[in-house]
């Protein structure tokens, strides 16, 4: 039995998908399974930490992502028969970063509490989601004009399946134990050019309007917390005209070349139209 924290998350609900087809049992966690909407065959189970038993007896490995890692949850984890940790990290972990950004010191913590469980562990490091353009829908949905920050920010943004495909991989095959996978998609590409290829997806010519950081706030960004939202738009700003890391991870683990942003937008057709 494989746990999955997340599960109705952009990469957790495309890892479940992964594991069943791959004729694995699956506990799904998830804060409502009311409104999962997950696949019949997974085990869909309230995520509540005070109920361990639940949540992993039975099972022997675990899917977590940061924001879920604590100490009493791992150690609950061990206690009911996890053996094996693959964690959703980030590819802010790395040597020469600012170690008091907040998504640092998160995912730090989370790899440093993991590394202390006495948990065998594998760390998945992507850089930029793709799904972070999907902050523009409302704005594609509506019209044609896409206001945003940094039209030359480049990134290498990785397909959520992709991280899936790897997580599957970590989860299934021997020889992840103390990995750390860094992955990116193929290659670097602007937000303007995002923006671009969304409207080639959709049919529809789209203009990516560029609005000063300075005035830049909660509506271009609703789901940043405000405390964070200064520290994000410094990193952003460091990425104008930089090339992004490219890693070839994700063909090199699954066996498939990692999805072009291009890819993604056809993917995700229905987020900008519906």
């Amino acid at each position: 039995m494989i746990v999955v924290t997340g599960a109705t998350g952009n990469v957790g609900r495309a890892l479940v998908d992964r594991l069943l087809a791959a004729g694995q049992p699956v506990r799904a966690l998830t804060r409502d399974p009311g409104r999962a909407s997950l696949p019949e065959r997974a085990e869909v189970v309230r995520f509540r930490a005070e109920d361990p038993a639940a949540q992993f007896a039975g099972a022997t490995s675990l899917f977590l992502y940061a924001q879920a890692s604590t100490v009493s949850l791992l150690d609950a984890a061990r206690a009911h028969g996890i053996r094996h940790v693959v964690l959703l990290s980030s590819g802010i972990i790395q040597k020469g970063v600012d170690e008091t950004h907040p998504i640092h010191v998160m995912h730090a913590t989370a790899e440093r509490q993991i590394r202390d469980s006495g948990l065998a562990w594998t760390f998945l490091r992507p850089n930029a989601f793709a799904t972070n353009a999907l902050q523009w829908a409302p704005q594609i949905r509506a019209g044609n004009t896409v206001r945003g920050v940094f039209a030359g920010a480049l990134f290498a943004p990785v397909h959520e399946d992709d991280i899936a495909a790897v997580a599957e991989r970590a989860l299934l095959d021997d020889g992840h134990e103390g990995a750390v996978h860094r992955l990116t998609g193929p290659e670097a590409t602007t937000n303007a050019e995002q923006v671009a290829a969304i409207g080639a997806a959709v049919g529809r010519g789209l203009t990516f309007v560029e609005v000063d950081p300075r005035k830049a706030g909660a509506e271009l960004f609703p789901h940043v917390p405000p405390q964070m939202l200064r520290r994000m738009l410094e990193s952003f700003a460091q990425t104008v005209g930089v090339p992004p890391e490219i890693t070839g991870a994700v063909e090199d683990l699954t066996g498939s070349p990692a999805r072009a942003f291009a890819h993604w937008a056809r993917d995700h057709v229905a987020d900008f139209t519906a």
